[in-house]
């Protein structure tokens, strides 16, 4: 796990940008943030390559006066990013491609494999044309320096500007990554110029500039979001731990903490669930159903203990569910044969979706069971076993997986909106508001979470609700068997493009408080299991 990081910053990169940077947004931009590069990469001993300033000295004196402005740091700076770029710009093009950085860099004694090149390329690469012009290479430059703020505050865990062994070996050790006193110094003195055996703000940055860092695990823990959101729907991209939280069994704390709290925050939000199957299924132009009129027409059939039916298999897959989902996710990561400690959006949208089908395969004829309980009349099924036994004999097994392809496609919408709203969101944030700290707050999360989980689901609506009018087709007598195409286009034609969406208001009604219930039952069922919050 150790490899050499490259030589030390020569002074050309040294102050690249002025002090006006430090905690300012420079300019936007979006991207996962990553995991420091100490958290993977312990640096060698070898002696650094030196190499004479590129530019007189007075241009890289960081002691000479200079006029910050908001943006560009000033005309110095700019002229020192001009130079730079124009040192990297090996050919002379216009553009920085990965040749341009692996020679431009050589020259500056910095060494970066092809990948780590590659990646920054990549980053800072807007119009897609595999260079980075010199308005791009700002930009990348700017974005990546907020990025390191971050890792540095996080870092710093004395507050003091300052980074010691001790907080280098904490951070490691928060990762699963355990190392000694001696190792933590090695790691020190590479970044250390003055011989302090403490690294500042300016040496990490110098360091750490021109490496492609990105998933940083402190901004992951942050921002937690399928364990701590139940939104009654179970199409979420699973969490990503840290090793040490593998390792130490908080993984399975903090997933039993979010069954639970899905567990009640699925029972208060019940009635509507169950209100919302009726309108997929039983609403139509020639029979509107209105929330208030749904409840009514409930409690005159069954009493007010009818409002939940359905509700315990509902609660009780939670459980194999998340359980199914989780190791699938953590094989998928596997066989995609990442060794990061956390995934980008593509790599967790792809592993996400197959461990939620693979989830959803597992526990689909429990789905079915919940629809059909939900739909049932007063006295049709003593309880789930009975219901179980009814399907199987007059319907056979198949019956059981009805439904079954649309709720299958239901699931790539769903997952990557939910994950593209929810990481927007938060790139957002962490550029405008992250100054200090990656810590969103509360109301933040749940804004974000709430707001990604809304529009996955709107996204997959129309597929959700041919699935359940498939599960229920059976308890329809005389009704037709339709296939998945078959029932859209019969929706369609009979209601419209709005016949799709049949039992949206309930859906959307409970998003708010199922969100508000599960995060507090949530952060209560933690302290009770002990698990540590960050």
């Amino acid at each position: 796990m150790m490899h050499q990081q490259g030589s030390l910053m020569p002074p050309l990169l040294s102050g690249v940008f002025c002090q006006c940077h430090r905690g300012v947004d420079p300019g936007g931009g979006g991207g996962h943030a990553e995991e420091p590069s100490t958290a993977s990469h312990t640096a060698s001993t070898s002696k650094p390559v030196t190499r004479q300033p590129l530019v007189p000295d007075k241009d890289l004196d960081p002691s000479q006066p200079s006029q910050p402005c908001e943006l560009c740091g000033g005309p110095e700076q700019d002229h020192r990013l001009k130079v730079l770029f124009q040192v990297l710009d090996v050919n002379g093009d216009g553009g920085i491609c990965v040749n341009d950085l692996t020679i431009g860099l050589k020259k500056l004694g910095v060494h970066r494999t092809e990948h780590e090149l590659r990646k920054i390329v990549k980053a800072g690469d807007k119009d897609l044309d595999g260079q980075l012009d010199f308005e791009e290479f700002v930009h990348y430059l700017r974005d990546h320096e907020k990025k390191l703020r971050l890792v540095f505050k996080s870092l710093d865990k004395k507050n003091d500007g300052r980074i010691d062994s001790q907080e280098i070996m904490q951070s490691l050790r928060d990762l699963g990554v355990n190392i000694s006193e001696q190792q933590a110094e090695k790691i020190l003195k590479s970044m250390d110029k003055n011989g302090t055996m403490t690294i500042d703000w300016n040496e990490w940055r110098d360091y750490h500039l021109l490496h492609p860092a990105d998933n940083i695990p402190e901004i992951i823990l942050y921002w937690k979001h399928s364990t701590i959101f139940d939104v009654g729907e179970s199409l979420m991209v699973p969490d990503e731990f840290t090793a040490e939280e593998k390792k130490t069994g908080m993984w399975w704390r903090h997933l039993v903490a979010g069954g639970g709290a899905g567990a009640v925050s699925r029972t208060c939000t019940a009635p509507l669930d169950r209100l919302k199957v009726l309108m997929q299924v039983h609403a139509s132009r020639s029979n509107s159903m209105r929330i208030a009129g749904g409840f009514v027409q409930m409690i005159r059939e069954g009493g007010v203990r009818s409002l939940w039916r359905g509700n315990g298999i509902n609660v009780i897959k939670i459980a194999p569910e998340s359980a199914i989902k989780f190791m699938a996710y953590e094989q998928i990561k596997r066989l995609i044969g990442s060794n990061q400690e956390t995934l980008g959006i593509m790599e967790r949208f792809v592993a996400g979706s197959l461990a939620g089908a693979i989830a959803q395969s597992s526990i689909y004829p429990m789905e079915v069971l919940k629809t059909r309980l939900a739909l049932r009349k007063t006295g049709q099924y003593s309880g789930i076993v009975d219901c179980a036994k009814h399907i199987l004999q007059k319907e056979g097994l198949a019956a059981f997986y009805k439904g079954y392809i649309p709720n299958m496609l239901g699931i790539i919408p769903y997952a990557g909106i939910d994950l593209a709203v929810y990481e927007t969101l938060k790139n957002s944030w962490l550029q405008r508001f992250a100054t200090d700290s990656a810590d969103p707050g509360v109301f933040v999360l749940l804004a974000c979470g709430t707001t990604s989980s809304t529009c996955g689901q709107l996204a997959s609506y129309p597929l959700a609700l041919v699935r359940t009018r498939m599960q229920a087709q059976a308890t329809q007598e005389g009704g037709p068997q339709m296939t998945m195409t078959g029932l859209f286009r019969h929706i369609v034609r009979t209601e419209g493009a709005m016949g799709l969406y049949r039992g949206l208001a309930p859906n959307f009604m409970k998003v708010i408080p199922a969100v508000s219930i599960s995060y507090v039952v949530y952060e209560h069922l933690k302290i009770t299991l002990g698990v540590q919050s960050r």
